[in-house]
């Protein structure tokens, strides 16, 4: 019957059951693996009679899309997600990563929070959809993507080259911002919407020496030069920078009583260093994150060479970054080259629209003293292909995390709570209906 009532705790006990079935099926990121995944989800939506797609990106890999049609009045809403995750270093963890164990409230294992969890809760507002009959104006599209968690080669910008026809959207909900229990070290209930993401800037650093035997002395190595270089970029403090989107976040959040006043330049800088998110959106990050060198103890390797994962803020030129990198290592012996190719500039999605509206609306409602704010994801997406062509596209997981489920982003013992994964399908539900209809 359409519109029937929902009984909640029944979809919150299947929303359980499927994400610890979800958890359990490995798609770390190399391989990947993604198939399983997409077939995985795709039979529960195929049992509601809801048709599905699967397309293979590459051997192994493919992404489901699934369609449930409106009347054609209005353009489609799209629920993306991924399928893929990151490796883990399982020995420590605390719990097995890949059994998606229940306990004291948590739901343990790699991909509770990026992303399956929101995936989970994308696919719950989708059948919902279904079973209420809902009179859609606009179809609903759930898709579920490989490899984003390695630049989405194979997963959204393929589709982006092969099958643009999925795109064929009005608006996106992804992930890129959520809703957190405190910022910058004050309690809130506050919902991020990411409406801009920072630009992806990975750099490798190569220096050559002379090799030799281990036992000698040797004072101007491959390794030397590199560990020198590394050590200036991790002593290398830079100030924060404001763009014209964070200045309004600012506002906003000192408004609300969040951080002080930007007038106050220097308690808001040291407000916004207690938290590690809220300092990366105002300044360019680096981070080195993976270091080759030698292949034996006792011999001098020849080439050393280590992996930059800087992240720049919208507007930052990569060209002068890398120049500005280059100044600080001083040294022009160190070879610096991007390892990815540089990707089309994109708009940030804007507020003034109807998903825009409806979700702020939803948000404020469900939940006492919210404060919505749009934001820019610190982090890459596969948002940022889809506003390359134009699709208002918004990052948003509708729970409340806590600093302690943040932190389990590409991390040991990453977790989900019950309530969250509750509290993210009643709202995801939410605002689908209200848009689609």
């Amino acid at each position: 019957m359409s519109g029937s009532a929902i009984d909640w705790d029944e979809v919150f006990a299947e929303a359980l059951d499927i994400l610890v079935g979800y958890l359990r099926i490995d798609t770390s990121n190399p391989p990947g693996n993604e198939a399983a995944a997409a077939r995985f989800l795709g039979a529960t939506l195929e049992a509601e009679g809801i048709a599905c797609e699967y397309v293979e990106t590459a051997p192994g890999r493919e992404l489901i899309v699934a369609r449930i049609p409106g009347d054609g009045s209005r353009r489609p809403l799209m629920l993306c997600n991924h399928s893929d995750v990151v490796p883990v270093e399982e020995a420590y963890w605390d719990v097995p990563p890949f059994e998606g164990i229940v306990r004291d409230g948590r739901i343990h294992g790699r991909g509770a929070v990026d992303m399956k969890g929101a995936g989970v809760m994308q696919l719950m507002a989708t059948l919902l959809v279904k079973r209420q009959g809902l009179p859609l104006r606009r179809d609903l599209v759930f898709c579920a993507l490989p490899d984003e968690e390695a630049a989405g080669t194979e997963g959204m910008a393929w589709v982006t080259r092969n099958r643009p026809d999925i795109l064929d959207v009005e608006f996106a909900i992804n992930e890129g911002g959520s809703g957190l229990t405190d910022f910058a070290g004050e309690q809130a209930r506050l919902f991020f919407v990411g409406t801009d993401e920072k630009t992806v800037c990975w750099l490798r650093l190569t220096t050559e020496g002379a090799p030799g035997h281990g036992s000698l002395p040797h004072t101007d190595t491959s390794t030397s030069r590199l560990i020198r270089a590394l050590a200036r970029l991790a002593d290398w403090e830079r100030g924060l920078t404001t763009t014209p989107q964070t200045r309004e976040t600012l506002e906003r959040l000192s408004a609300a009583g969040l951080v002080p006043s930007p007038e106050d330049a220097e308690a808001l800088e040291t407000a916004l260093r207690r938290d590690l998110m809220a300092h990366a959106m105002f300044l360019n990050t680096l981070n080195v994150t993976v270091i080759h060198s030698g292949f034996k103890s006792n011999v001098i390797p020849a080439r050393s060479e280590a992996t930059i994962d800087c992240r720049l803020l919208p507007g930052e030129s990569v060209e002068q970054w890398i120049e500005a990198v280059r100044e600080h290592i001083a040294d022009d012996s160190v070879q610096i080259e991007r390892i990815l190719e540089p990707e089309p500039s994109a708009e940030p999605s804007s507020t003034e629209t109807q998903l825009y509206s409806v979700m702020q609306d939803v948000l404020t409602e469900a939940t006492e003293d919210a404060i919505v704010v749009p934001a820019l994801t610190t982090l890459a997406t596969d948002n940022r292909f889809l506003r390359q062509r134009g699709i208002p596209a918004y990052g948003l997981i509708p729970c409340l995390l806590s600093a302690e489920e943040r932190a389990g982003f590409h991390a040991h013992n990453e977790f989900l709570t019950v309530d969250n994964l509750n509290m993210g399908c009643e709202l995801m539900y939410e605002i689908v209906r209200r848009v689609c209809t």
